[in-house]
């Protein structure tokens, strides 16, 4: 029964290497991350008539992009693998709130972009829970798919030409 109980679990302080998943998903997370730079630099005059609200946005959301590479690629479960997995899933949350504030691109209505936002204002602290409790093959799954999902997919759909990314980044 002991082992039951402890199924899922993994010693406190012993590393998971990043898989090939991971992998692809911190390269793709480094893409977004350039491709989003490049587009706020092609856009740097229009900067002024940028709402606050979507400053706030991209400055959470561009935090959770640094982290993410650095998060799947180096050691785990050490004290700074903890202190910046506090910080990325801060960060996500606070994108995924805020971002109820962001509705411009449809006439001030919310798009299907906000079911993602939903579901990260939940999954976050399921995250972190899973870390604190040592759940680490919840934690990894749900890792992998808030990075998936949340962070690249929704990410890549801020950059078609009728989003603010995307036309300063064809412009």
């Amino acid at each position: 029964m002991a082992t039951l109980a402890g199924a899922g679990r993994q010693a406190v302080g012993t590393s998971i290497g990043a898989d090939r998943y991971e992998r692809v998903l911190a390269g793709a997370a480094v893409v977004l991350l350039a491709t989003i730079l490049v587009a706020l630099v092609k856009g740097q005059a229009q900067w002024a008539r940028v709402p606050l609200v979507i400053w706030i946005h991209l400055a959470t959301v561009l935090i959770a992009l640094v982290l993410t590479p650095v998060m799947l690629l180096r050691p785990r479960g050490d004290a700074l693998h903890r202190a910046l997995g506090k910080v990325w899933v801060a960060a996500m949350f606070l994108t995924a709130a805020e971002s109820f504030l962001v509705r411009t691109a449809h006439s001030g209505h919310f798009s299907f972009i906000h079911i993602i936002s939903a579901y990260v204002v939940l999954a976050a602290p399921l995250i972190w829970w899973t870390a604190r409790t040592h759940r680490i093959a919840s934690h990894r799954r749900q890792v992998r798919g808030m990075v998936t999902g949340a962070l690249l997919i929704a990410g890549f759909f801020t950059l078609p030409p009728f989003r603010l990314l995307g036309q300063w980044l064809t412009a």
